[in-house]
This record gives C-alpha cells, structure tokens and sequence, in this order.
C-alpha cells in the first residue's frame, strides 16, 4: 500500500478530523481513508464479468424458491 503524507493542513480541518475520527472509534489515518473513499469516483467496473457472475449466481439459485415462511423466519431470528 502507498503512504500519503499531507503537509499544510488548516488547524481547524485537523480538529475537525480527529472529532470525527474519534465519534466513529476510528484513528485519524483510517478516518480520512475512509473520507476519501467516499468523495473520490468509483473505479471503473468490468459489465462483462460482472454480468458473467450474475448469470452463474442465476444458474446456481435457478432451483431454489424462497417462500414466505422463510423469509419470516429469518427476520424473527435472534429477536427476543
């Protein structure tokens, strides 16, 4: 992984990050990776492969009915 060093950063926006950092039981490194995640574009995505696991995850559950019964079964699980 590469390592980014930000020099000149406004008192105020550090502050600004170390709140936020510490609010979400985060350290400041992991807090502004996941800010730049958030703000950069998504990578561009292959459409073939993916559209190529969606027909095999298709072919795979083509069987498989899901009935009500389940799916509330599911939704109570690990309700008191």
């Amino acid at each position: 992984m590469a390592t980014l060093t930000i020099k000149n950063v406004p008192d105020d926006v550090y502050e600004r990050l170390k709140q936020q950092a510490k609010e979400n039981r985060r350290s400041i490194n992991n807090e502004a990776i996941v800010i730049l995640e958030n703000i950069l574009p998504p990578q561009q995505r292959d459409v073939k492969k993916i559209l190529e696991e969606a027909r095999k995850i298709r072919e795979l559950t083509a069987h498989y009915v899901l009935t009500e019964e389940e799916v509330n079964k599911w939704k109570n699980e690990g309700r008191p």
